[in-house]
Order: structure tokens, then C-alpha cells, then sequence
């Protein structure tokens, strides 16, 4: 039975694809991923490209970065459209996602708009956080210690809870809200215990403390910040 795969390629780097990532990649008619800028491949096609085979279909198309929820969910039904009618055809179509498609992916609501019209099937990936805290040797948690994993793009007392509540915090798309991250953080002496790092697995990867930068500093889009209060 044809079938629509949200596949996670991870943060970056192409050994970072599971086994079951690649292996559904190289069963694929059609692959649905994000336009980039200038028509050149999106940072996941990229990521993908060593496992994209020869005669498969890529259908590159556009995803409005907006905060306008309804011309979103216009743009993510017109897709979802096209990808039904490709299952319906007999075809197995991928939509490449950076990371895990569970962790803040559109691929989750145009799989939500098709769920209940064609099988589904989501593919695993490894997230940015674990890849960071894994190429660091840091324990995300240990024992009775939380975790939470928020966006910068969350309300600023949202954020604040966030940071007050949890011995470890994942702050995602902090590039995108950076100076207000940065201050909550200085306000609570937790600058030293904040690790960020651009490009996770990627060539261009940087890692420091937030120490190391100022409020106003302008911070590339793939960044996250990972803060530990207690020293393991």
C-alpha cells in the first residue's frame, strides 16, 4: 500500500540518518521539501542528497516563514492535496523534515490534514538537542532532574517559568528571540551554564557559552541553547 513517510534526517550531518531513514528514502516515488531561497536545495534536501536516488520525483515547494496562521494553513492544504493525490496514484511519498518530525515540524500538520484519508507513517530522527548534547558527553538528565525543550518564540513569561522550574532547558529558534533569552538568563547568573551552538553537526558548527556573546548579537537561524544548572 502506497504510503506518505515524515522523514527526520537530523540536525545536519548525513551519517546522522538512521538506518530506517535511509532504507524508506530508497523505497520513495515522490519527495516533498521546503524551497529554499534562489531555487538552489533546501538545508534538509541537502542533508538527504548522498541517499536520493536517481529517478526520484522531487517536488520542491514553498513554505511561508509568517506569523499569518491562516495563509499557513492555506499553503499546508494545498500540499497536503497534492501529496493525497500522489498516495492515491500508487506512489510512496517522503516529506524531509531537519531533526525529529515530531519535535516543531510541519510535517506533523500536514500529516494531522491526511491522516484519516491515506496511511500515514512518520520516521524518526535524531533531534538537534541529543545530537548537541551527545558531541558534548552531557547528560540531558539524570536521576530526578526535568527537562524541558521550549522555542524562544514562547511568551516571555512562558520563557521565564521555563528557565525557573527545570534543572535542564532546551531552548530552540533561540536565534529568532535571542536578546530577551540572553537577559532572562544574565538577570538569574545562568550565562556560564548556557551552552549554544550554531549549526548543530553542520561544517559551519560553533560551540560557546553564552557567556561568550552579548544581548545584541545576531545569532545564525540553526542555533539552540542548552541550559544545565547542576554540574554532573
Amino acid at each position: 500500500m502506497a504510503s506518505f513517510y515524515g522523514i527526520g534526517v537530523g540536525p545536519g550531518d548525513s551519517k546522522l540518518l538512521t538506518v530506517k531513514a535511509v532504507d524508506t528514502i530508497k523505497q520513495l516515488d515522490v519527495l516533498y521539501t521546503p524551497q529554499a531561497h534562489r531555487s538552489s536545495k533546501s538545508v534538509a534536501e541537502r542533508i538527504a542528497s548522498p541517499y536520493l536516488t536517481a529517478d526520484l520525483v522531487i517536488k520542491r515547494r514553498h513554505f511561508p516563514m509568517v506569523n499569518d496562521w491562516s495563509a499557513k494553513v492555506t499553503c499546508w492544504r494545498k500540499i497536503a492535496d497534492e501529496i493525497k493525490a500522489d498516495v492515491q496514484n500508487g506512489q510512496n511519498v517522503g516529506f524531509l523534515t531537519l531533526g525529529d518530525p515530531s519535535v516543531y515540524s510541519t510535517f506533523s500538520y500536514i500529516a494531522n490534514m491526511l491522516k484519516e484519508e491515506i496511511n500515514v507513517q512518520t520516521i524518526a530522527g535524531v533531534s538537534a538537542f541529543s545530537q548537541i548534547a551527545a558531541s558534548l558527553s552531557l547528560p540531558l538528565m539524570l536521576d530526578e532532574e526535568s527537562l524541558e525543550v521550549i522555542p524562544a518564540t514562547a511568551e516571555k513569561e512562558k520563557l521565564t517559568q521555563v528557565i525557573d522550574l527545570n534543572d535542564n532547558v532546551v531552548i530552540m529558534k533561540i536565534a529568532t528571540n535571542f536578546k530577551t533569552v540572553y537577559q532572562i538568563l544574565q538577570k538569574r547568573g545562568l550565562l556560564e551554564k548556557t551552552v549554544v551552538v550554531e549549526n548543530a553537526s553542520m561544517a559551519e558548527q560553533h560551540i560557546k557559552r553564552l557567556a561568550d556573546y552579548s544581548a545584541n548579537d545576531k545569532l545564525p537561524y540553526f542555533t539552540t541553547a542548552l541550559l544545565k544548572k547542576k554540574e554532573n
